[in-house]
């Protein structure tokens, strides 16, 4: 009991209970009352729940304003359960100018469930990508009450309400939450409470998971180039951000211009096609992990140009061919330049095809 006479005002004093570590569902019930000879409320008495030794946060129960009619009952339906523990926390706080008493009394724990106050189910960990909104389902059983107030509180105390409530059936409901515009400064562990008109029901803290899409580190690599295409190596092993990477796609445009395609990658390397020849492209790496938005932002680019085509000049008043080749890559390795001059009487494709061979060692690339 706190005589509040006297006492400056926002004074508080406090009654901590011991640490309880339940193992199964069970009701915590205490009476208490307010009251004041001149029937002007005294103060205010709250209730806090600290789980794990960690904040004390906002109040999960209170009553202010009022002088009651005599000692009045309530009840407080903790799902907090081994291995974690927790301590309720009783605070009176005096009001100026206003004498009178502010009193608990008959604090018991009970090995069944509340009768008045919901029991939460067990709430689920949520993990988001970083920007998405985070979604929140409190599911308790018990009767709903349109005079109910439902809300989300995070560990260090911020209340954010609950806004759409549904009931399950005559023994349950439930009610969602959303975290807007997530980031790693709103990870932190959430849990749902509610004010009913017999007492306070209180979850357990479940963590809100933020994971930043990936990026790769490194621009890719370059393995081929050719006149019409370009072999690259994604080089998506080094990443910024969080995996795993369920997605690669490559993202390729020309430096000159405002067109841009992107192609996935199911392989290790991969060979761009139909490029223009001796163009300049730039060529970066998307990754992705599992969510929306799991997509990250573009990787550091590879900038470079194809190479020239291959050209075949035909003289016909010198009877000349004139020829420049690209040796293929699937037979010559890194590709090399093979000019030559072929005279013949004749320009059909058994002696072009044989001074080839001649030009390029035996071998022939068409």
């Amino acid at each position: 009991m706190v005589n509040s006479s006297g006492r400056i005002s926002g004074q508080k004093a406090h009654l901590l209970l011991p640490v309880l570590k339940e193992n199964d569902t069970h009701c915590i019930d205490f009476h208490y009352f307010l009251s004041s000879k001149d029937r002007s409320s005294p103060g205010a008495l709250n209730v806090y729940v600290k789980v794990n030794g960690g904040p004390q946060g906002n109040p999960v129960w209170n009553v202010s304003g009022i002088v009651t009619e005599g000692w009045i009952k309530t009840e407080l339906a903790i799902s907090t359960f081994w291995p974690n523990y927790y301590q309720v926390i009783f605070e009176s706080v005096s009001s100026k100018g206003h004498p009178g008493y502010i009193a608990i009394d008959e604090v018991r724990v009970l090995a069944h469930p509340c009768r008045k106050a919901p029991h939460f189910l067990r709430l689920q960990n949520v993990e988001v990508n970083a920007g998405q909104n985070a979604t929140f389902q409190c599911i308790a059983g018990g009767k709903w009450s349109q005079h109910d107030k439902l809300w989300l509180q995070q560990w260090n105390g911020k209340d954010t309400a609950l806004m759409v409530t549904r009931v399950v059936n005559h023994r349950r409901f439930s009610a969602t939450v959303s975290v807007a515009d997530t980031s790693q400064k709103t990870t932190s562990k959430y849990r749902c409470v509610i004010r009913s008109e017999g007492g306070s029901g209180v979850s357990n803290y479940a963590e809100l998971i933020v994971k930043d899409p990936p990026t790769p580190i490194a621009p890719p690599e370059l393995l081929a180039v050719g006149a019409t295409y370009l072999w690259i190596k994604p080089n998506a092993n080094s990443i910024i951000g969080d995996g795993p990477i369920i997605l690669k796609e490559v993202e390729y445009r020309t430096t000159a211009g405002n067109w841009a395609e992107t192609h996935i990658v199911d392989s290790p390397t991969y060979k761009l096609w139909h490029l223009d020849p001796d163009v300049e492209y730039e060529i970066r790496v998307l990754l992705t992990r599992p969510g929306d938005g799991g997509t990250g932002p573009p990787g550091p680019p590879l900038t470079t140009r194809t190479k020239c085509a291959g050209i075949i000049y035909f003289n016909y008043l010198m009877k000349m061919l004139f020829v420049k080749l690209y040796a293929p890559i699937e037979k010559a390795g890194m590709l090399s330049l093979f000019e030559g001059l072929i005279i013949a009487e004749e320009f059909s494709r058994s002696n072009v095809a044989s001074a080839f061979r001649e030009i390029n060692g035996g071998q022939l690339f068409f």
